[in-house]
C-alpha cells in the first residue's frame, strides 16, 4: 500500500488525463462480497444501470449513483500494480473527471450510452480504505483534489447503449 506523500508524489508527477474527450479502459460488474466480472462490453440502460451490476439488486437503488466512474490514472495509483477493478468503479477512465471538466449536469457519452453527472458524492469507504490502506483514502478524498474526483464521480443513465472497452468517452 502506497502512502499518501508517495500517492501525492506520483500523481503530481503523471500527465493529466485528457480533457473533453477519453476512452473507456474498464468495464466492472459488481457481483456482490467483493466479486468483480470485468466484461469487454456491457449493456446500460435507465431501468437497470449496467446490466448485471449489483446496484439494481438493492432495496431502493438510488438513481442518481447508476453507474461509477473512477479515473485510470489515480486507479493504477492507488491500485499499487494490482488489478483497476479493485476500487470497484462501473468504468475506469482515462479522462478528466474533475469538477471543472465534468460540472454536475455535464452529459457524458460512452459508447452509444449517454450518462448525466450527478451531485451525488463519491468518497470511497471502508471496503475502499480496506483494500488500499487508509493513506489511500485519506488521498482521494483530501480538500485539495476534492474537485478533482480522484475516488471518482457518480452518473445516472440518460439513454440505454452498449459499451466497449477502447469505447470514446466523450463529454457532449
Amino acid at each position: 500500500m502506497r502512502s499518501f506523500d508517495e500517492l501525492e508524489s506520483l500523481w503530481c508527477a503523471s500527465p493529466p488525463a485528457p480533457r473533453g474527450s477519453g476512452t473507456l479502459r474498464l468495464i466492472v460488474l459488481r457481483k456482490g462480497d467483493g466479486v468483480h466480472e470485468t466484461p469487454a462490453t456491457a449493456e446500460i440502460d435507465p431501468e437497470h444501470g449496467i446490466v448485471g451490476d449489483r446496484w439494481q439488486l438493492g432495496s431502493a437503488p438510488d438513481p442518481q449513483g447508476q453507474v461509477s466512474l473512477m479515473n485510470a490514472r489515480a486507479a493504477e495509483l492507488v491500485a499499487d500494480g494490482g488489478p483497476l477493478d479493485l476500487p470497484g468503479d462501473n468504468l475506469v477512465v482515462d479522462l478528466d473527471l474533475g469538477t471543472e471538466a465534468l460540472p454536475v449536469g455535464s452529459r457524458l457519452r460512452v459508447g452509444s450510452a449517454l450518462l448525466e453527472i450527478t451531485p451525488l458524492p463519491h468518497t470511497g469507504c471502508r471496503k475502499f480504505s480496506a483494500r488500499f490502506g487508509q493513506d489511500a483514502l485519506r488521498w482521494v478524498n483530501w480538500k485539495d483534489h476534492r474537485d478533482r474526483h480522484l475516488r471518482g464521480i457518480n452518473c445516472r443513465v440518460l439513454e440505454a447503449g452498449t459499451v466497449r472497452v477502447g469505447d470514446a468517452c466523450v463529454v457532449e
